[in-house]
């Protein structure tokens, strides 16, 4: 009888779509855990599509190159460790989530996904069938248990598995980052082993996709809860767990135990990984943004430099008139911190040739708005036409304060392809800026120190399209703001119990209106990084027709 089990984690960064790419990827961790004397290499859900598919699931053609990918892998992993990877499996005419077991040269076990998730920015109801609850299967005379990871969100899958003779839970993963998510998944493990008593393999994803970002934090537990290994947040990572055979069971030895960053740092690591897998996955090298001297845009730049190196960002100043000598001071200053490209186009002959063209049609009316936002969309004509014309990537720079009322204009501030800071409130982006000066990481491609001038961030905010214009002019002080904000997104509360707290009554029914009547703008805005479980796009689905306001 078997005495040690070696299993290979392999938390890797597929990308969806690329069947071949990820194959190569799933081989190459094989042949490394055979070098290394494995029994078994473990990849993550759904690794031969790439994960989160959405509705690329249902074309018959992709199902078909997935699953002809996955026999060749079988054969040419014949002589070595077994390899489980996840796959879409085809069964009596419905499609499964599945997860293959090759060994052999080989399929030799397939398991079914009977959880769905259909929640946040999961609607697997839609694509995938459910599954009956399998047994265990066996590899190398090991008894193994695969809840496939909702599975592992509720008891009686791994239940099942430990009724039925599994001996090791091996838990395949595509859960993507939110704040917290990490205890959270700790605490859902734990209660799985102190209810079968058995070891467990967590093994999740890292990488960007859209506006979700995978962070890995792939952890083995013994019987009891206790923590026995911890693979690193947002890292790729190739992990060789022994188990070992005892008068009571299988269990795992101790291995490294990663730290998992705080929030703050976690927040800023999952934007650089996202923009960063965006830009790569989508064929981008480079990037452009706005710099106004502002706050944002210099977190933006930040970002796009830690995640591209300062040779691949390129940073804009385009002033008008109403464009203060400090922010084309703190722009600069930014852009060299930084070490990135940094090029100024006025604004201003362009704005008179609008001006001067619209006057006619404008006679007798007062300047306002209108003005306001010809000038932020002379802007996004300009920074598109510099993306068209040399294929870098436009970066929006609008935080989820601005995204959530509307202060941003379409066709304007809001052109580009990604926005790193779209679910990041602007009172988050203050202690962001503080963060990323004071801290440095091996993971960042820019430089250490003060990246974020102090005075960009102590400045009071402006977007100066005209004379001494602030924020707080048409919206409450952020601190306010912000804190109703989250009160009406991520906790859905109702007026009357936000004006408890103590709010003004006035201030939260302007805020409530602003943000239902911003949803149109959202719905053409930007994907960004899904940071909350309120993140605007998959989180959060409302009409952008909505006469609804709460008035109880």
């Amino acid at each position: 009888m078997t005495d040690t089990f070696n299993l290979m984690l392999a938390q890797l960064n597929p990308v969806v779509g690329d069947i071949a790419g990820n194959i190569a990827r799933a081989k190459a961790a094989w042949d490394k855990g055979r070098a290394a004397g494995a029994d078994m290499v473990a990849l993550t859900e759904m690794f031969v599509t790439g994960y989160q598919t959405q509705d690329l699931i249902l074309k018959p053609a992709f199902v078909s190159a997935a699953i002809a990918a996955v026999e060749a892998l079988a054969v040419g992993c014949a002589d070595g460790p077994a390899l489980g990877i996840g796959g879409p499996v085809p069964v009596g005419g419905r499609l499964y989530n599945g997860y293959y077991v090759l060994d052999g040269g080989r399929v030799h076990a397939r398991v079914l996904k009977h959880h769905l998730p259909n929640d946040a920015v999961f609607d697997e109801k839609r694509v995938f069938a459910s599954a009956d609850v399998h047994g265990p299967y066996v590899v190398k005379g090991v008894r193994i248990g695969t809840p496939i990871c909702e599975d592992a969100w509720h008891p009686d899958v791994a239940e099942t598995l430990a009724e039925t003779g599994a001996e090791i839970l091996l838990i395949p993963n595509g859960s993507p980052y939110h704040r917290g998510k990490p205890n959270l998944r700790l605490n859902l493990m734990v209660a799985r082993v102190i209810e079968t008593g058995l070891p467990l393999c967590y093994l999740n994803m890292v990488g960007g996709q859209d506006d979700q970002v995978f962070d890995g934090s792939s952890m083995v537990l013994n019987p009891g809860g206790r923590l026995m290994a911890q693979l690193p947040q947002f890292d790729e990572a190739e992990v060789m767990v022994t188990f070992r055979r005892g008068a009571e069971g299988w269990r795992a030895d101790p291995g490294e135990i990663s730290e998992i960053p705080p929030i703050g740092e976690a927040d800023y690591r999952a934007c650089v990984l996202a923009l960063g897998d965006y830009m790569r996955k989508c064929g981008f090298k480079k990037a452009l943004l706005g710099l106004s001297g502002g706050i944002d845009s210099a977190i933006v730049a930040a970002m796009a430099v830690d995640a591209l190196g300062p040779e691949n960002v390129r940073c804009v100043m385009l002033p008008s008139e109403f464009t203060s000598a400090e922010s084309l001071e703190l722009a600069t200053a930014a852009a060299k911190a930084l070490g990135c490209r940094y090029d100024t186009v006025p604004i201003s002959g362009a704005q008179g040739a609008v001006g001067e063209a619209l006057a006619p049609l404008f006679a007798g009316t007062q300047a306002g708005i209108t003005e306001e936002n010809i000038q932020s969309r002379l802007r996004g004509l300009m920074l598109m036409a510099l993306s068209n014309k040399f294929g870098e990537m436009l970066l929006t720079t609008g935080n989820k304060s601005e995204m959530a009322v509307g202060y941003c204009t379409i066709y304007g501030d809001m052109n580009g392809g990604y926005n790193p800071v779209k679910d990041m409130y602007k009172t988050r982006m203050f202690l962001t800026a503080r963060w990323r000066n004071e801290n440095h990481r091996a993971w960042m491609k820019g430089p250490a120190g003060e990246v974020i001038p102090e005075r960009i961030i102590a400045r009071p905010p402006s977007a100066e399209l005209r004379a001494n214009q602030r924020d707080d002019d048409s919206l409450p002080p952020y601190e306010v703001l912000d804190a109703i904000l989250e009160c009406l997104v991520e906790k859905e509360m109702a007026v009357a119990e936000i004006v408890a707290l103590g709010f003004e009554r006035a201030v939260v029914k302007k805020v409530e209106h602003l943000l239902y009547l911003a949803e149109y703008k959202r719905f053409q805005s930007a994907p960004g990084v899904r940071l909350t479980q309120k993140a605007f796009w998959l989180d959060r689905r409302y009409p952008i027709v909505n006469r609804f306001r709460d008035d109880a």
